[in-house]
């Protein structure tokens, strides 16, 4: 068929061909810019290293110290229970006094506290407790210590009793007891080391899907190369869609570095679903993002004013999606604002992929909704771009 005198085969090879070059160009141009190559490197990579290796949620050798009143048999076998890896034994203290110093100072996170004749109290079946005194000014390093501490009180009160009427732990076995049997399936070891490298990827595909493609638009209006591509045989779509490809390449590329360089050799993450199905998915999230970005550049000036703007549309994407505490959380009128997250979807993906082994059968709804979030966005940015140079 022939449209304008010119096959309309060889406009469609034309349009590939240009879209070709500007690709091409965009990721030429990244790459002159160091500060912004450094960045990413270093976000891929060390970075995802130190989140998964460094923060740690769950209880590790909690410093506490024991002021023990009574010196006995019972209260030493008390003492002796609380073993690594939940808390390290960081000496006796002479006085109760010098718990709360110790406590004030930070340097233990628990103090517990044995009262005289704790041994005397067992022995002869009459009540009795002991004080845990607990640092929360880290509220769930200190919530988790005071939960492991009753449980290894209760399991020792228990043993006493058996003790005490001539049972023992194996007679205890044949009595009858109701058991809370718990089954872990997706990270049976419960790693937190695959939450955290994973949730630290997922933040930074976010933030790079959103600030790459902005500040290669808004580069463009720095150095006065915008108004030349608009006079150019380009159309809007033509300039704005090659930046988000470009930077979807990189991305992607980005995101293997730090999945099969880090976080599979050394942090042991599994691979349980389909790979060209996370990667093809994580480009879907990608263009669904950068239609943001594009967005935020198309209302500033330079590239500080998109970084910040930029950082005032993120923060509350990470922050209540579900990357850092579960979106069961939120208030509701947060978890109904939040459906138009692409983050809340892709973060289903990513871990129904990677940890459940998730199909397209299972994740079809989160793919729809990125898809119709995706272009929505990018059709509502090029439409600004378009008005802004009318």
């Amino acid at each position: 068929m022939i449209v304008s005198g010119v096959p309309r085969s060889k406009r469609a090879a034309i349009w590939w061909g240009r879209l070709m070059v500007m690709t091409r160009k965009e990721l030429i141009q990244l790459f002159r810019d160091v500060p912004i190559v450094v960045f990413l490197i270093y976000s891929f990579t060390l970075s995802v290293y130190i989140s998964g290796n460094g923060l740690k949620s769950q209880l590790h050798n909690a410093n506490i110290s024991v002021y023990d009143a009574d010196h006995s048999f019972s209260s030493r076998d008390l003492i002796h229970k609380f073993q690594p890896p939940f808390f390290s034994f960081a000496g006796e203290l002479s006085s109760s006094n010098e718990g709360q110093y110790r406590l004030d100072r930070g340097t233990v996170s628990a103090v517990l506290d044995i009262p005289p004749r704790f041994h005397e109290q067992l022995a002869a079946g009459e009540p009795t407790a002991v004080q845990l005194l607990v640092d929360t000014t880290n509220s769930p390093q200190g919530l988790s210590a005071a939960s492991y501490a009753a449980r290894i009180v209760a399991q020792f009160g228990q043993e006493a009793s058996l003790a005490r009427f001539g049972g023992s732990a194996e007679a205890s076995q044949n009595l009858p007891v109701i058991v809370s049997d718990h089954r872990v399936w997706y990270n049976p070891d419960q790693n937190e080391t695959w939450f955290e490298s994973i949730s630290h990827l997922l933040r930074m595909i976010t933030i790079f899907a959103m600030l790459l493609p902005a500040t290669a638009l808004v580069r463009e209006k720095e150095r006065g190369t915008i108004e030349q591509l608009l006079v150019s045989p380009l159309t809007p779509l033509l300039i704005m869609l090659p930046k988000v490809l470009a930077m979807t390449v990189v991305i992607l590329c980005a995101m293997a570095v730090a999945l099969f360089g880090v976080m599979q050799p050394i942090f042991g993450v599994p691979i349980r679903g389909n790979l060209v199905l996370l990667f093809s998915l994580t480009a879907l999230f990608v263009f669904t993002t950068a239609g943001m970005g594009l967005f935020a550049a198309t209302i500033t000036k330079n590239q500080s004013q998109v970084g910040l703007l930029t950082l005032l549309l993120i923060a509350p994407m990470l922050m209540l999606s579900g990357v850092t505490s579960p979106m069961e959380a939120m208030p509701p009128w947060v978890q109904y604002l939040m459906t138009l997250s692409p983050l809340r979807y892709f973060i289903d993906v990513v871990y129904g992929i990677l940890l459940k082994g998730n199909g397209l059968k299972e994740l079809w709804g989160h793919v729809l909704a990125m898809g119709l979030l995706g272009g929505s966005l990018f059709g509502f940015g090029m439409w600004r771009f378009r008005r802004q140079f009318q």
